[in-house]
Formats: structure tokens, C-alpha cells, sequence
């Protein structure tokens, strides 16, 4: 810890009007004819280029997708199965195949929306 203090407070003050805009522009206050100004602030150019905007596919929604159409489609087929074969042969636990049907089928079509979304997110840096 410093045991001096300041004689007097830093003057944060403009001294002129003139400080006082260009404090307020941006601009430093005496800049000569050639020297570049400071950058413009958003109000003052497009920051984003809509036609550059890239529109990226959100990979949990596909993978989502995925989930739900496979346990729908492998109840099905799975109860599907089981009734078909049922008359052919009898099954000591159908519940077992279904749940594999099930499990099979949701890893596939898991798979394949993952698929989907890398094939949407390549597609979508076409022509940059």
C-alpha cells in the first residue's frame, strides 16, 4: 500500500467544446489532415453482411429426430416381428426382441440423422 496520496485530483474535464465532440466522436482532438481517424462505431456501418450470414444445422435437433423416430419405428417392427414369428415358432421372451428391435433401430436411425446434419452443415459452406 502507497502511503502518498495525489496533490489533486485528475482533471477528467474537456478543456474546449471542440475536446468535448471530439471526445464524444471518437476522434482525437487536434488530428492533422492525413492521419487516419478511429475506427466508426456500429451506428455507422452494417456490422453483420446478411449474405455472409451462414446458417449452420443444430446437430442435438437431428440427433433428437433420430431418438424419437427409432423407438417409434422399432416398437413397431419389434411387435411386428414378434407377432409374425409367433406362428412360426414359438418365443420364450418376446419382450427380450423387441427391446433389442428397439435398441438396434434407434442406434441405425441415430445414426443416420447424424448423417444428415454433418451433409446439412458441409452443404452450408458451399460457395464461401
Amino acid at each position: 500500500m502507497s502511503s502518498t496520496t495525489p496533490d489533486r485530483p485528475a482533471d477528467t474535464t474537456p478543456a474546449t467544446p471542440d475536446a468535448v465532440l471530439d471526445a464524444e466522436r471518437g476522434t482525437a482532438p487536434d488530428a492533422a489532415p492525413g492521419t487516419p481517424e478511429a475506427p466508426a462505431g456500429p451506428e455507422e456501418h452494417l456490422l453483420v453482411d446478411p449474405a455472409r450470414v451462414r446458417r449452420a444445422p443444430k446437430f442435438g435437433a437431428f440427433f433428437t429426430v433420430g431418438v424419437v423416430v427409432g423407438l417409434v419405428a422399432g416398437l413397431w417392427l419389434g411387435t411386428w416381428l414378434v407377432d409374425v414369428a409367433e406362428g412360426s415358432f414359438p418365443m420364450l421372451k418376446p419382450g427380450v426382441f423387441v427391446v433389442v428391435v428397439v435398441a438396434a433401430t434407434t442406434t441405425v436411425t441415430t445414426l443416420l440423422a447424424g448423417l444428415a446434419a454433418v451433409v446439412a452443415d458441409r452443404r452450408s459452406l458451399r460457395g464461401r
